[in-house]
This record gives structure tokens, C-alpha cells and sequence, in this order.
């Protein structure tokens, strides 16, 4: 087995050797797509919070940007979980970053229609597209949010990707975040929320839009 690996080393720096030039351009693109990806994804900032000792929500002042956005939280209740991969993302724990066969079927609902009606992201794409605000969605769009969802997969674990999402994803109007959605529509922290059958009307946002709308007419 040793004399395998060496014999493997031997062929790849025979062929470094040969091809400098093609090495010195795969070496600067490998550089160039190790450090795509930022050490803080997102620099957006923070509402105030004031909770109690016993983790209680006191009271909250909205962000500098006008946006309702709590602080990320440690974890995700497994509820959340379940029901964001069920509806955003159904193989999300066994792709790479993206999902060929939904950016095909995406591909084909365009042609078909004559614009953009459906993305086919994943949820690790929509991750890197929420961190890159004011880009329009286009197809050169699409392949950067690609390349950056498969370093985030290499950098991240699949929990601390959807921990990114629960904390960046719209909710409705100015809420970004289950954290701060449920806060908004409830007055109640995400753990004590029972999902039931509100998941049988969409996505995870549109439960939440669902929810807005019921407490409006009651």
C-alpha cells in the first residue's frame, strides 16, 4: 500500500514538473477558491435584546438598518430543521452545494416560461446568495453561488449551514430569521413554537406568513 501511495506521489510530481505552468495556474486557482469564502459570512448588524436570567425576551431595538435581525442562536430546534430541508431543500444532507437535477428541472421551467421563475438553489446557495446582497440572478450569478456553496460545504458542517439560514432567511417584512419571526408574530421564542400542521400550508416562510395573516383576522 505505501509503495502505491509513493509510486501515486511520484506521478503527480512528475507531471508538476512537466506542466509548470498549467501547475502555477491550478495552484492560484486553488488559492483563489480557498479564500473565496470570508471568515464572518455576514457583517449585517445586530437588533439589541433584552432578556431575562432565565432567557426570557424583555424587549428588542431594531437594527441600524432598519431590519428586525437577533443575534444568531447556538442551534436549531430539530422541528425547524425537519420542516426548512423538507420544503427548501429536500436533499440537502446528501449534495455537495448544489443539486444538478433541481437546477435542471429549474433550467427547464425558465426555457419554458421565457424568464426566471425558479432557481433550483439549494439551501447552501441560498446561504451564499442572502451573504451577497444586490446581485442580480442570472446565470453567471448562478455558477459563482455554485463554486462558493462547495468551498461553505468544506468549511462548514451541514448544521452550521442551516444555523446560517435560520438566521438570514426572510420571514416577512423587515424580520430576518426564525429567531426573530416568531419573536415578531408571537412574542414567543422559537423552541416553544409547535409547528403541527402550519408546515402543510408551504415553505418555512410562508408558515410564518401564514401565521401573520391568521393572527390579523382573529
Amino acid at each position: 500500500m505505501k509503495n502505491k501511495i509513493k509510486a501515486f506521489l511520484q506521478r503527480i510530481i512528475n507531471w508538476i514538473k512537466k506542466n509548470k505552468i498549467k501547475s502555477a495556474i491550478a495552484f492560484l486557482l486553488l488559492l483563489i477558491y480557498y479564500f473565496s469564502i470570508p471568515r464572518m459570512l455576514f457583517k449585517e448588524p445586530y437588533s439589541t435584546v433584552i432578556e431575562s436570567k432565565e432567557g426570557e425576551l424583555l424587549g428588542a431595538k431594531i437594527a441600524r438598518d432598519g431590519q428586525w435581525r437577533f443575534p444568531a442562536q447556538d442551534s436549531v430546534p430539530d422541528k425547524f430543521k425537519k420542516c426548512i430541508v423538507y420544503f427548501e431543500d429536500e436533499y440537502f444532507y446528501n449534495h455537495p452545494g448544489f443539486n444538478p437535477g433541481a437546477m435542471i428541472n429549474a433550467f427547464k421551467q425558465n426555457r419554458k416560461a421565457g424568464k426566471v421563475v425558479r432557481g433550483g438553489s439549494t439551501l447552501t446557495q441560498q446561504v451564499i446568495r442572502l451573504s451577497r446582497k444586490g446581485k442580480n440572478r442570472t446565470y453567471f450569478e448562478k455558477i459563482i453561488e455554485i463554486i462558493l456553496a462547495t468551498r461553505l460545504e468544506l468549511g462548514y458542517s451541514k448544521n452550521e449551514i442551516l444555523e446560517m439560514y435560520a438566521s438570514t432567511c426572510s420571514i416577512w417584512g423587515k424580520c430576518c430569521g426564525i429567531r426573530n419571526g416568531f419573536v415578531a408574530l408571537f412574542w414567543r421564542s422559537v423552541q416553544s413554537i409547535i409547528l403541527g400542521r402550519k408546515c402543510s400550508f408551504g415553505s418555512f416562510t410562508e408558515c410564518a406568513k401564514f401565521n401573520l395573516s391568521w393572527k390579523k383576522s382573529n
